[in-house]
């Protein structure tokens, strides 16, 4: 209702009905300040270290009148940068939470209220990749394996296999005619659902940082929303710079994808290389330890792996060494 008006005649109040037109943008203001709501949630729970960006897919769960198919439109589609957000007053009685989206780049419906969607900023799309069947691998292995005694298949099929035991769900790309992706994996949550382009290296030596560089135009020719380099060695000081830099790349050396696999799948593994990495002790290439981030102090924390599209960072540095060690 829109307001109330007494009749002194008839000594009753009458509730005035809004108009469509009223009601419609008043259903737009509050989208938009539900995403503005669920934007500041993210911001304030994360310390600013942590989260620089947040990705929000705004969905309304309805029926479709045309034609009583349950839907799930998108009306709001945003990827809001913590250093513009925060110079947002959302307190202030006189801010429009419309104008706000738009000053955040978002794209928004124009009529949200016939559930007329948008199509999201970043959403998962596995046309861009050639998916092949796989066989399992981890069943096959010795009680300790020796990851760089693995044939390279068997190690992006064990690469593979970890991931989907930390809850992603996976698929093997067709090798070399991919552009250097091994494996492709999206991660589901109330949004939508993220691609995270995985490049498995069997190796005994450095990555070099030409190597984490492909990785970052292959993110964007593949419309993936993240990049991940795994690798049974280890990454110089010039890759972990250019993965803090560019945001959206993690990092994944031998000793925690050693981690992992003793979390996830119970393997305990050796890695048979010639020589102790820089920053190494000699226990890392055969004894498992507690995993401490996504191949650098200064990468994404997979403990809780809904957490790494936020692009979580510490501030502990790397080993200062070159990548050409």
């Amino acid at each position: 209702m829109a307001s109330y008006r007494y009749v002194a005649q008839q000594a009753k109040v009458i509730p005035q009905p809004a108009k469509q037109a009223e009601i419609h943008e008043a259903y737009a203001r509050v989208v938009a300040r539900l995403a503005l709501r669920a934007l500041d949630e993210a911001f304030s729970a994360t310390p600013a270290s942590f989260v620089e960006s947040v990705i929000l897919n705004g969905r309304v769960n309805a029926t479709d009148s045309a034609t009583g198919q349950a839907v799930r439109a998108c009306v709001v589609s945003v990827v809001a940068e913590r250093k513009d957000f925060v110079e947002l007053v959302l307190d202030e009685p006189r801010l429009d939470p419309q104008q706000c989206l738009h000053r955040l780049g978002a794209t928004v419906s124009k009529h949200p209220h016939d559930l007329e969607p948008v199509t999201p900023i970043v959403e998962a799309d596995l046309s861009r990749y050639r998916i092949i069947t796989d066989t399992a691998v981890v069943a096959t292995l010795d009680s300790r394996p020796d990851l760089l005694q693995m044939n390279p298949y068997d190690f992006e099929r064990l690469v593979r296999e970890l991931f989907e035991a930390m809850g992603y769900e996976t698929w093997r790309t067709q090798g070399s005619r991919d552009d250097g992706v091994d494996a492709v994996a999206t991660l589901a949550d109330p949004t939508g659902s993220t691609i995270f382009a995985i490049q498995a290296k069997r190796s005994k030596n450095v990555v070099s940082v030409n190597t984490v560089r492909a990785m970052s135009g292959v993110i964007d020719d593949k419309d993936a929303g993240y990049g991940i380099v795994v690798t049974t060695s280890w990454f110089g000081k010039d890759s972990y710079d250019f993965a803090h830099r560019n945001g959206r790349l993690r990092l994944i050396d031998g000793r925690n994808l050693k981690a992992l696999l003793a979390e996830h799948l119970n393997i305990d593994a050796l890695i048979g290389l010639p020589k102790v990495p820089p920053g190494w002790q000699a226990g890392d290439l055969v004894r498992s330890r507690t995993w401490t981030s996504l191949g650098s102090p200064r990468a994404a924390r997979p403990a809780k792996r809904a957490n790494w599209p936020t692009a979580h960072r510490s501030t502990a540095q790397p080993d200062q060494r070159s990548d050409n060690q």
